[in-house]
């Protein structure tokens, strides 16, 4: 079994209701960034959210071959970050305060954030590029410069497996491309990656290989440049792949015999 994240036999659903997420396998590896795609619907923040636990779900979930569940709760938030599309948060928290909650489980019992921490806590800032938002209340922020915050307090923790669901949704052309460049440079310190996309041109961009989801369960796993391709993206989402200057689509045409070309 790879370093990294292996996901196997993976099911998930809300409050036992019906399955969102269907007998998934998948491996994330250390060195890498690992893309999940598919249409709304499909599962993809689900599995994110069943792997750390956040919704009812069986299956195996490990760690460098270690069961993620038997890792204790702080050993995990310093080895496994998760960043959420949006926040739940409601109190009145400053930034700094919300980045800091990065480095919580690094504390002794009932000690407060070190020099050391502080640092850390800065740097985060910096790299999101929220530095100038720290004294900022973050239920005041927009909902980019939110999911930057939230961006900041996985960095904050140092966890080197990071899960993230559709972090450039709601970012600008700048910081998107900052975001990737993040991502990069986490990928050559050895972190495994796994973030949900929505944009393909995105996917083929930053991933090195993707995980296309079809009503919760895996259509197809490969190298990204494979999975971006018409005769696993068009079954899937009903459009074909348009090359040129930049990826493009079109609505899949149909035949004569209304059944989908090629």
């Amino acid at each position: 079994m790879s370093d990294g994240l292996q996901v196997r036999g993976l099911w998930a659903s809300y409050r036992r209701g019906p399955d969102v997420v269907r007998g998934v396998d998948l491996d994330a590896a250390r060195g890498s960034i690992t893309a999940l795609l598919g249409p709304n619907g499909s599962g993809k923040s689900t599995l994110l959210k069943a792997v750390v636990g956040l919704v009812d779900s069986r299956g195996e979930v490990a760690l460098d071959g270690e069961d993620l569940r038997s890792i204790a709760p702080e050993q995990r938030a310093q080895r496994v970050a998760y960043v959420p599309q949006r926040s739940l948060l409601t109190a009145p928290l400053l930034v700094h305060a919300v980045v800091a909650q990065g480095r919580f489980s690094h504390r002794r019992a009932l000690g407060r954030l070190g020099p050391d921490d502080r640092e850390i806590v800065d740097r985060a800032l910096e790299d999101a590029d929220i530095s100038h938002l720290a004294c900022r209340p973050f239920t005041e922020l927009s909902g980019g410069e939110q999911q930057r915050v939230l961006l900041a307090r996985a960095l904050a923790t140092g966890a080197d497996v990071l899960l993230m669901d559709e972090p450039t949704s709601a970012q600008d052309v700048r910081h998107a491309l900052e975001l990737h460049a993040i991502l990069m440079r986490l990928r050559e310190r050895g972190a495994a990656i796994l973030v949900c996309l929505h944009d393909l041109s995105e996917v083929r961009a930053i991933a090195d290989r993707a995980v296309l989801l079809e009503c919760g369960a895996v259509h197809a796993d490969g190298p990204a440049e494979e999975i971006v391709h018409d005769r696993h993206i068009t079954p899937v989402y009903g459009v074909e792949l348009i090359e040129g200057g930049g990826l493009g689509f079109r609505l899949a045409q149909e035949d004569a015999s209304g059944e989908d070309a090629g």
